[in-house]
């Protein structure tokens, strides 16, 4: 999630469009230091309509778009509390995401105490979830693996399944109770009274000791760059430490940081700004890459804890060996998928068309907007 730079709102305000510069050093000299990022609907944000053919004020459309994410978590909790719609699952935990990030805009951090507390009840419901979707993921591999005509392994592959579904099974009740826990639906109506309805509505700062503070569009545009300058920084940092240190952590780092752009540059895209669907596109297709090769990590892992049962192991001593080679297959296919990370951040056309759009952005918000 995208975080602004942490100033009180009414600091913030300079009366006009701020000027942020970015770094000019590539990103191979930037510094150093899910399951499966789906990207599928990266360029596909749905416009904040306007309305009665006006161009509304930017915080009326971003609260209007908070409530649409708003909506689809509450419309999705009675699917997800079924307990059987991995769809269910994955789109209530990409909801909140998306509505942190628009939280994020019209509260930065530090949030006052009341917003504090809806937007970790937010964490909590995802969270709550996280393993379910882990599971989910991995049984969708096991289940297309056994779908084709001709498996190898096909023995193993069902062991694999078999002791996957027991582990979501044990883990589901335990899941569920912790999303009915954050009481979604309270959430729901508390979080409403924090949006602002149109450009005039008061907001409590929380660095303001409870004073209302009235929004205006330069806070707008300036909470835009200062959020974009950080989420880009740390990706672009992140993509030159993970070519320096090519280790699994710096991989997923890098996987967490497109996360983060991803989901703001999500919220500029539904303003209809210019360049911001090429720049999810190229995030997208980063994002396809680590996030595949995440779910390769996690199925490892688990297979590996389901490989450590001595009791496994002195009982089904052939099915562990295949088991055991379908692990190596999964670490070549890893290892393409790294391949493939690697070509894709030295191919610089993207990277750079995408960071010059942030550059300008971040130095012009106003007007990019404008252009929407």
């Amino acid at each position: 999630m995208a975080h602004s730079n942490g100033r009180a709102p009414d600091d913030a305000l300079r009366g006009n469009s701020p000027s942020v510069s970015l770094p000019d050093a590539p990103f191979e000299e930037a510094g150093a230091g899910s399951i499966h990022a789906q990207g599928q609907d990266a360029g596909r944000v749905a416009p904040v309509a306007a309305n009665n053919g006006a161009r509304p004020d930017e915080w009326a459309r971003v609260s209007e778009l908070a409530l649409k994410y708003l909506d689809r978590c509450v419309a999705l909790e009675p699917k997800v509390l079924q307990g059987d719609n991995p769809e269910a699952i994955h789109g209530l935990r990409v909801a909140t995401r998306r509505l942190q990030q628009v939280i994020n805009l019209i509260y930065p951090l530090p949030h006052s105490g009341d917003v504090r507390k809806l937007y970790r009840g937010l964490k909590r419901c995802r969270r709550s979830l996280s393993e379910l979707r882990n599971y989910d993921v991995l049984l969708m591999r096991v289940d297309a693996a056994l779908a084709r005509k001709s498996v190898a392994r096909r023995e193993a592959w069902e062991a694999i399944g078999e002791y996957l579904r027991g582990l979501r099974s044990a883990r589901l009740e335990k899941s569920l109770r912790k999303l009915a826990k954050a009481n979604l639906s309270s959430i729901y109506v508390r979080l409403k009274e924090f949006l602002p309805a149109n450009g005039t509505s008061a907001y409590v700062s929380a660095a303001s000791n409870g004073a209302e503070r009235q929004l205006a569009a330069e806070q707008f545009y300036e909470r835009i760059a200062d959020a974009l300058k950080t989420v880009w920084t740390e990706l672009e940092q992140e993509i030159a430490h993970s070519r320096h240190h090519r280790d699994a952590s710096g991989l997923h780092r890098t996987r967490v940081a497109a996360k983060r752009a991803r989901y703001l540059i999500e919220v500029i895209h539904a303003f209809q700004t210019p360049g911001s669907r090429d720049a999810l596109i190229w995030l997208r297709s980063l994002q396809t890459q680590l996030g595949h090769w995440h779910d390769l990590v996690v199925f490892e892992e688990s297979v590996i804890t389901m490989l450590a049962d001595r009791g496994f192991l002195r009982d089904h001593l052939e099915l562990a060996i295949q088991i055991e080679r379908l692990m190596m297959r999964n670490r070549a296919s890893k290892s393409r998928l790294e391949k493939k990370y690697f070509e894709l951040i030295r191919d610089r056309t993207g990277f750079l068309k995408t960071r010059e759009w942030v550059r300008r952005t971040v130095d012009s918000p106003a007007a990019l907007f404008v252009e929407s």
